[in-house]
């Protein structure tokens, strides 16, 4: 990543999903992500399947590019021209990609779209734990806050 957020210099509570969404959590973002992930990697492309507005998509493909979750390179098939490709940290938001879809065929959307499918099956998915390979439940899940001055409740009152 090009540029990281200090936890510290943060307004409100401390936490890597707001810095997060000050990276991807633009409307057009994550459906841009998804068209690179899909193998779409010219302007066009990426501006026909999502439907953003062209200004708003080069202005947001820009901020991807430079916060290092978008990178761009010659096309293979016309090297006169970049494309979009993911970079390492635009790979890691596949399986985020793939919950929000999930999420979105639940609670967003009359009838999926599209089906997510695993070999010869539809995708079914769980949380395991890689430290001791356990499935992942909510209820076993804690914190442990590491910025000073904060707690579960918020900012810790100095005594």
């Amino acid at each position: 990543m090009t540029t990281r957020i200090d936890p510290q210099d943060m307004t409100g509570r401390p936490c890597s999903l707001t810095a997060a969404l000050q990276i991807v959590g633009d409307r057009w973002a994550l459906p841009a992500i998804r068209e690179v992930m899909l193998g779409n990697h010219r302007f066009r492309q990426i501006a026909r399947n999502t439907g953003a507005p062209t200004d708003r998509l080069a202005a947001r493909l820009k901020a991807l590019v430079e916060s290092g979750v978008l990178e761009r390179r010659p096309l293979p098939d016309d090297a006169r021209h970049s494309g979009y490709y993911l970079t390492e940290a635009g790979r890691d938001l596949a399986g985020i990609t793939r919950e929000l879809i999930g999420w979105g065929d639940r609670w967003a959307v009359t009838s999926p779209p599209v089906r997510l499918l695993h070999r010869d099956h539809e995708l079914v998915t769980h949380t395991v734990c890689e430290a001791c390979g356990e499935r992942v439940h909510a209820e076993d899940i804690h914190r442990e806050e590491t910025t000073p001055g904060w707690d579960r409740s918020g900012p810790v009152q100095a005594s």
